[in-house]
């Protein structure tokens, strides 16, 4: 099993959440749009998802990072699964120019509307499908926030594609540690299908053969009303 690592966590703490305000707002209906994974969850109102996922160098930090912890070469193979918009893979090539970003996501409005320098690079394509690649094709694999958003029964074939075609593993899930964090949870996530404590999230990587690094990301506190962007 690999480590408890800490590089996302602080992008994700800059944003403030109305849980409240969420579950409230007809959210069953908000949940139905979210998981189309369309125009309207990345690009549309907060309500559905993002309220608009632009490029604006956030990603930056958490590039950096990965660089400094995986010791990524200059010629690095990196794949995304979950890339979205692609925003970190660009930022990894700006850190490593001569490097070979990949990346996959379910949503053609994300592929066709990423990052134009990476664009070229993504395609469509679940998270839950085999990879076309062969085994230990890349000296990375990633996926930020995306696996959770699985049911227990898609998350094996998942964890074992990225164990496969991977040397280095990273992933990101949320989960939560008490009552009022899994409150949070609930009340805020649209796409989430699996939700687990750090202890069952653990549990279900060994079991399914993942030795990869890991993190999880909390909702934590009552939250407040905020007109920021969740990372």
């Amino acid at each position: 099993m690999g480590c408890l690592l800490d590089i996302i966590n602080p992008l994700h703490k800059k944003t403030e959440r109305d849980y409240i305000g969420r579950m409230t707002d007809d959210k069953v209906e908000c949940m139905r749009i979210g998981k189309e994974y369309g125009a309207d969850y990345w690009d549309g109102s907060r309500r559905h998802g993002y309220g608009g996922y632009k490029y604006d160098g956030r990603w930056s930090v958490v590039a950096a990072k990965l660089v400094e912890t995986f010791h990524l070469p200059a010629n690095a193979r990196i794949l995304d699964v979950g890339c979205g918009k692609g925003f970190l893979l660009y930022e990894l090539t700006r850190l490593l120019p001569q490097c070979e970003v990949t990346g996959f996501d379910i949503s053609e409005h994300a592929i066709v509307n990423a990052k134009e320098e990476v664009r070229s690079r993504l395609f469509q394509h679940r998270a839950e499908q085999p990879y076309p690649f062969a085994d230990q094709s890349f000296d990375l694999v990633i996926s930020l926030n995306t696996l959770h958003n699985l049911p227990i029964f898609h998350l094996q074939t998942a964890l074992r594609e990225m164990e496969r075609v991977a040397k280095q593993k990273y992933l990101t899930v949320e989960a939560y540690r008490d009552e009022q964090e899994l409150f949070n949870l609930q009340c805020w996530a649209l796409t989430c299908e699996s939700f687990h404590t750090p202890a069952e999230w653990i549990w279900l990587f060994d079991h399914f053969g993942f030795t990869g690094d890991y993190e999880f990301i909390y909702f934590e506190g009552q939250g407040l009303t905020s007109t920021k962007k969740a990372a």
